[in-house]
């Protein structure tokens, strides 16, 4: 087998409108590099024509490989599937719906060969996208980073390139709940930007709605940060020296102002209803933390495979033996 210097690690769902553009563009970019390659398509339980479109890929030709899950396993899970099974000296993670231009992978080459371990695309603008989802992810990422003490850049997903020795060092962390460009700011080594614009999608409708947003945004502040938890005694403190004082104020009025007191059930109801709130609100960020230590400590397989094409199998702790390879 020819050595490969890059293997593109590209995670799919439901992407059938995108993926044939989204092939000749890399496939182009690759080949212009002229050294060996990978373009490695995670089919993460696709409903449409998906893995029908790479599985014919991979018939013409043997530098597209597919990972088939036997299910959707999530975006973070399939890049991780990707990077196990990746041969090549870096890796390029990229979508495939054509928001993060292929043609900016000769350029983090280039800087890969100029000695960073992971050159990342930061984005200087995102088109196609609402002020909403513009204004929570600039504000995410901003709160994310006074949170944490691992300094994870502003403004950037996972459009990355990455050294062999940093995958090999993100095999080494066995977490469910994966942020995986937390992970790779967690891991250090040598780093630097790429600045890009950032395109509308080539076509289709986003599979990161606003629920899968909350989740990666919870994945990646209670991966990295304790602080939600001591938040929960620093409230707990303040709430309870204004409740103090605020028996004291009462007694005050009591005793020396008696013609003043009355009773109030609806001021009573109230303080009572916003401390039950506040409690509630405290026992659910400990419990979303509980609920990630019972994940880990279940040490399922991150993902099942269903089928791997032009790839060899391999096993792991992160991973199952799949059920075919290369079929007729």
């Amino acid at each position: 087998m020819d050595k490969i210097l890059c293997s593109v690690i590209v995670p799919m769902y439901n992407e059938e409108a995108v993926i044939i553009e989204t092939h000749r563009r890399l496939t182009q970019v690759m080949s212009s590099i002229g050294e060996g390659y990978e373009i490695i398509f995670i089919n993460d339980g696709s409903r449409d024509n998906t893995r029908a479109i790479i599985n014919d890929l991979c018939n013409k030709d043997t530098n597209i490989k597919m990972i088939d899950f036997a299910r959707n396993f999530g975006h973070q899970i399939a890049i991780t599937a990707g990077m196990d099974y990746a041969a090549g000296e870096c890796m390029v993670i990229i979508d495939g719906d054509l928001q993060d231009p292929p043609e900016l992978i000769p350029d983090m080459i280039k800087k890969w060969r100029e000695g960073y371990d992971v050159v990342y695309g930061k984005r200087k603008s995102r088109q196609g996208e609402t002020a909403f989802k513009k204004f929570t992810a600039k504000a995410y990422y901003r709160i994310l980073r006074s949170l944490t003490n691992v300094e994870i850049p502003v403004d950037t997903g996972d459009f990355r390139l990455i050294d062999r020795k940093v995958c090999e060092a993100l095999k080494q962390l066995p977490e469910r709940s994966r942020y995986v460009r937390g992970l790779m700011s967690w891991v250090g080594f040598k780093q630097i930007a790429i600045e890009f614009e950032r395109n509308e999608r080539f076509a289709g409708e986003t599979k990161y709605p606003l629920k899968k947003m909350i989740k990666l945004a919870m994945d990646g502040i209670m991966s990295f940060s304790y602080k939600p938890l001591k938040l929960a005694s620093y409230i707990g403190a303040i709430l309870s020296g204004i409740s103090f004082i605020y028996l004291i104020a009462v007694l005050i009025q009591k005793l020396f102002f008696p013609e003043t007191s009355q009773s109030g059930w609806t001021s009573l109801i109230a303080v009572s209803l916003f401390f039950n709130g506040i409690i509630l609100l405290m026992l659910g960020i400990i419990g979303e933390y509980i609920g990630r230590i019972y994940d880990e400590a279940k040490g399922r397989p991150l993902y099942i495979i269903n089928e791997l094409r032009n790839m060899e199998e391999r096993q792991g702790p992160r991973y199952s033996i799949k059920q075919n390879t290369n079929p007729d």
